[in-house]
């Protein structure tokens, strides 16, 4: 559905060319300083506009309408809203009869019997995660010891990042990118057994974010290749401190002390300026298209952030719940 967590509680609404779009916050702890100009860093970060980027500018302005008085929380649910003022809807006129590949324009014509949204892709965009970066800054405030940071550490497979962007530029195509985010200062401790494993929670909220399509933590898939003896991370003190960290911070779904560290794989963009073959519903039969519209190159270029603030949603949870 729309709506995660257990104490730290998220509902996100609305659709990329709508009137606007927007997050709804629950259990919050009171007295958390917020205003509505501390989203700007985390926001620049996400918006578009760079080379690879989509020429699509909107100014994210938050209105919080709700949970905050006098720049603090007040421990009622937060409601955040943000405007649409940059669309351009006649874009997406064909893919009512070809869902573009990749898109969601199919699934979600089916599942909700043709009365979706479809412009810019509707409830599925990725426009939404600014919601999503909006509840993260917040989570980040709760989790105040702890630091987040995610970079884009490959594109098209290389480390020559630009050089890859320039060439899906160049082609009318598109590229994908492997983030990796570093979490330090979580204590030791946090996160539960099993179904709430720091690994299930996060993962469950990074899948939420359009385009990604894997994560690993510590040394991920390179472990099936290890023997027991390589992957062991040996403690060298009392604090839990390894000398190695294969298992990524995270040992039986819960924080050992080292950091947190993990990689998404973020598939290239689906709608690129490829003339592409695909099935006409009207006409009941295979054609050429071209899909028209502003879109990234390499959406994971503006990734980093949004999976820093899955991550600090995810641990939030766990951090209060763990209090109670």
């Amino acid at each position: 559905m729309n709506t995660f967590g257990r104490i730290f509680k998220l509902s996100i609404f609305g659709e990329s060319h709508g009137k606007g779009i927007g997050i709804v916050i629950d259990g919050c702890p009171v007295g958390i300083h917020l205003k509505e100009e501390d989203f700007k860093i985390d926001f620049d970060r996400r918006r578009s506009g760079a080379r690879g980027t989509t020429p699509r500018i909107e100014p994210d302005l938050p209105e919080i309408l709700s949970g905050v008085y006098q720049g603090k929380t007040t421990g009622s649910p937060i409601a955040i809203v943000f405007k649409n003022t940059n669309t351009q809807s006649h874009d997406y006129d064909e893919i009512a009869e070809i869902p573009r590949p990749g898109h969601a324009d199919f699934t979600a014509k089916v599942k909700y019997q043709g009365l979706n949204d479809p412009r810019g892709g509707g409830h599925f965009s990725g426009r939404i995660t600014l919601g999503l970066v909006a509840a993260g800054f917040i989570a980040k405030k709760i989790l105040s010891n702890v630091h987040f940071d995610a970079k884009v550490i490959e594109v098209g497979g290389s480390s020559n990042i630009q050089e890859m962007v320039e060439k899906a530029l160049a082609e009318g195509d598109s590229v994908g990118g492997l983030i990796e985010c570093r979490i330090s200062g979580l204590p030791v401790g946090i996160g539960e057994p099993f179904f709430d494993s720091i690994e299930s929670m996060i993962s469950h909220l990074i899948f939420s974010i359009p385009a990604t399509k894997g994560i690993e933590f510590g040394a991920g898939f390179a472990a099936s290749k290890m023997k027991g003896s390589e992957h062991n991370d040996s403690f060298v003190d009392g604090n839990g401190k390894t000398q190695s960290n294969h298992a990524g911070g995270i040992n039986g779904g819960i924080s050992n002390g080292n950091d947190l560290v993990f990689r998404v794989a973020v598939k290239p963009t689906s709608s690129i300026q490829k003339t592409q073959h695909s099935f006409n519903l009207s006409k009941n039969k295979m054609e050429d298209f071209e899909i028209v519209g502003r879109h990234d190159a390499c959406i994971a270029l503006r990734i980093p952030v949004i999976i820093e603030a899955a991550a600090a949603m995810a641990l939030a949870d766990l951090f209060l719940i763990q209090q109670h």
